[in-house]
């Protein structure tokens, strides 16, 4: 049976009905009366042939195809908003504004490389906020940011609503205060209780560094989990231990011969990833932000290798 063609006055003034929590607050809303929103939601159920509302006491409850029918109308209006969105920043050139999440274990001197051709080309205002990185993706989610840059992978319970592009991944290097004199043992086996200090557990390059060890059957003292590669630097300054760190965050220390590269961790790798919602079609100051991203990453590993020859 073929069903007719679907009304999408009738689904806007369901879903306003569902989020409204009711007829009487969503004709409100709506500047309707409630007899012809009442009219228009039996519409709408009688062209998909079942009921979404049943009534307890005196409110409104989704039936279970109810509450699947709000899904699709969210997904639906939501991508009528990303379609006008994108049209916008196109005929619009005063709208090309891209608002940035950074999060505080992103290099600084990382997050410079990404910005320093936007600023220079001077043709998209970025707004940049750093935060915590539940508090940025939570700001995604709500349409107040564009993309978030972050060295933190994506978890499962948001992979529906964003997404995670990987940017590109850099070596990751323990390093320290001179003079530092290895034991005489191969690695891992000499790491075993030396004082390290380490990024925090979800980033990449710690996962991937806790299983090396964990294979090894290495125990590393660990001294502290930092959040922040600036704090990681001076941490490794103090000389109270060594830190797990890309070479990016310490280049200048390693220039000024401050910090030594003392163990290039092997299987180890800092992954970095640019976050945005589902979309067909990103905006394309957001592409730009990470086609820009990803050519400071290689950059910045280029030349670095040169430093090395």
């Amino acid at each position: 049976m073929k069903l007719p063609w679907l009304n999408y006055h009738h689904l806007l003034y369901f879903r306003t009905i569902a989020r409204e929590g009711g007829v009487n607050r969503a004709a409100e809303a709506l500047g309707l009366s409630q007899s012809t929103l009442s009219a228009q939601l039996k519409d709408l159920e009688t062209s998909l042939g079942t009921p979404l509302f049943h009534r307890e006491g005196r409110r409104l409850v989704l039936t279970e195809a109810g509450q699947t029918a709000l899904e699709y109308a969210e997904d639906i209006f939501d991508m009528g908003d990303e379609l006008r969105s994108w049209f916008a920043s196109q005929h619009h050139p005063e709208l090309k504004t891209v608002r940035i999440g950074t999060t505080g274990p992103l290099s600084k001197v990382l997050q410079f490389e990404i910005l320093r051709p936007l600023a220079m080309a001077g043709e998209t205002k970025a707004q940049v906020i750093q935060n915590d990185y539940s508090e940025l993706i939570d700001k995604l989610k709500k349409h107040q940011l564009d993309i978030v840059l972050s060295n933190l992978p994506l978890s499962e319970m948001d992979t529906d609503l964003l997404d995670a592009h990987l940017l590109g991944e850099m070596p990751v290097y323990l390093v320290g205060r001179p003079p530092f004199k290895i034991p005489d043992l191969k690695f891992p086996k000499w790491l075993e209780g030396i004082p390290v200090f380490l990024p925090s557990s979800r980033t990449s390059a710690r996962m991937d560094f806790d299983a090396l060890m964990t294979r090894a059957g290495i125990k590393p003292q660990v001294q502290a989990e930092v959040d922040d590669t600036g704090l990681l630097r001076m941490l490794s300054l103090s000389g109270a231990g060594l830190a797990l760190v890309p070479e990016i965050g310490v280049q200048f220390e390693l220039s000024q011969r401050k910090l030594l590269r003392i163990e290039k961790v092997p299987k180890v790798k800092e992954r970095f990833y640019a976050i945005t919602t589902h979309r067909k079609k990103l905006p394309p100051q957001v592409n730009e932000i990470i086609e820009t991203a990803k050519q400071a990453l290689l950059t910045a590993n280029e030349k670095m290798r040169e430093r090395k020859v």
